[in-house]
């Protein structure tokens, strides 16, 4: 098995990834999990333990009624599982990837994972751990006294407090409420700490390590650091105003709301797109071109080596550099100050290109076992692909094989675009030749 991690560790990853799915999917097909007593269907507890590992937060049935409190309480752990699973092996693949590089592309790559004293395997870890548990116990402080109002009742206030702190940290957007987060949609209080939960989770350890070490003085920050933080801002104040743009008159939506209401529901939309899953708006009661929206700001996702899933900002960033970069006639691809390698914009065009394709497939697939036309089997695919977890409705509806068809696009949009971009980067050898040029025609 050492040699076997070794030689592959983004297999391992997907292997290990898969065994902690098995056993929770176990776990969630006993009796004591469901409200009912009945043990679920295997579809089911497959899907509800994907989504729990995955951090995505799409389910087939209502978490609130269907499960039992120990079965939240196992859902709970899927999430603290995945969500530390995910930052720590996606570290320890970016630690690997430092290793095996040259000495001068090493030091490139370290400046956006910053190991420094994190050298040691065991350290980052713990690091990663600490991070975690600090800032998910800080946004527990806010949120159990505020649940505890809310529900009248300590204990209770304490047991949402605590989910609902895993869960926004984790970009997981499960939800122990059958009416979601509707009994609280006025709260602001409680949507904002959501939100700063959300968004600090979708930044990734890497930036959060830089900010911890260099607060505000940004001219320290690493070059993923600033990408990172830069685009992540840019799509949250594009999609909030998008969102407020197109919804701010609907009767269904934020029409009936006052002015401060509707800024806070479009701004907490926007941050939930990118990955959160939690909604204050049902989805289904949105227009086409907001969905169509959403469905840009989910595939674009969050940071790398976060919880949040999705193609990665810095990934965005990368491709729309190439771009400016050729529209200008420049040979080199430039951001802040540091020239951005080859290397990483083809790496970035396979991811692209590699979640583009699983979630065509995906979408084509759904539409011919539902039935549906492009809309809805798009938005769920999407979602699925980048662990969002908002939904269109269609995913309780699929039949078994349309929820096996979104139980596989969790698991490769949360752990295969990871292990692929390293096993890419694993792959760097150097050419000692150099073919005569050849140049097809673009475009």
């Amino acid at each position: 098995m050492h040699s076997f991690t070794r030689s592959s560790p983004a297999r391992s990853a997907l292997l290990i990834f898969a065994l902690v799915i098995a056993v929770f999917t176990s776990l969630l097909m006993m009796p004591w999990a469901t409200a009912s007593g009945e043990p679920a269907q295997f579809h089911e507890a497959l899907f509800v333990a994907t989504s729990a590992v995955a951090v995505t937060g799409l389910t087939p049935v209502d978490t609130a009624s269907h499960w039992s409190g120990a079965g939240h309480a196992v859902i709970l752990l899927g999430i603290q599982i995945g969500g530390l699973g995910i930052l720590t092996i996606a570290s320890l693949l970016a630690l690997t990837v430092t290793r095996h590089l040259g000495i001068r592309t090493r030091l490139l790559a370290q400046e956006g994972m910053p190991t420094g004293r994190l050298g040691e395997t065991g350290t980052l870890i713990r690091t990663v751990v600490l991070f975690t548990l600090v800032l998910q116990a800080l946004l527990a402080l806010v949120l159990v006294p505020r649940f505890a109002v809310v529900d009248g009742s300590f204990l209770r206030g304490l047991w949402h407090g605590v989910f609902y702190s895993v869960s926004a940290f984790n970009n997981a957007g499960f939800v122990l409420h059958t009416d979601g987060l509707a009994g609280v949609d006025h709260d602001p209080l409680i949507l904002g700490t959501l939100m700063v939960g959300v968004f600090m989770g979708s930044l990734g350890f890497p930036v959060l390590l830089v900010l911890y070490q260099h607060r505000w003085h940004v001219r320290r920050w690493s070059v993923h650091a600033r990408l990172t933080v830069e685009v992540s801002l840019i799509l949250l104040v594009l999609g909030a105003a998008a969102y407020a743009a197109l919804e701010w008159e609907e009767s269904d939506t934020l029409g009936p709301m006052g002015w401060f209401e509707k800024i806070q529901s479009s701004l907490f939309a926007s941050v939930m797109m990118r990955s959160g899953g939690f909604s204050v708006i049902d989805p289904i009661d949105e227009r086409s071109e907001t969905l169509l929206v959403t469905d840009a700001l989910m595939f674009a996702g969050g940071g790398s080596v976060s919880t949040a899933g999705g193609l990665k900002v810095t990934t965005i960033a990368v491709l729309f550099l190439a771009i400016l970069a050729e529209a200008r006639g420049h040979e080199e691809i430039m951001a802040h100050g540091r020239t951005v390698a080859a290397s990483t914009v083809r790496v970035a065009v396979a991811v692209a290109v590699l979640g583009m394709t699983l979630i065509f497939v995906s979408a084509l697939a759904l539409m011919v076992i539902s039935g549906e036309q492009l809309e809805r089997p798009l938005f769920e695919s999407i979602s699925a692909f980048a662990t969002c977890g908002l939904s269109s409705g269609l995913t309780e509806e699929l039949p078994p094989a349309g929820q096996y068809v979104l139980t596989g696009l969790m698991f490769a949009g949360r752990v295969g675009i990871i292990t692929f971009a390293a096993a890419m980067a694993l792959r760097t050898e150097r050419v000692r030749y150099r073919l005569p040029e050849g140049r097809p025609l673009i475009g």
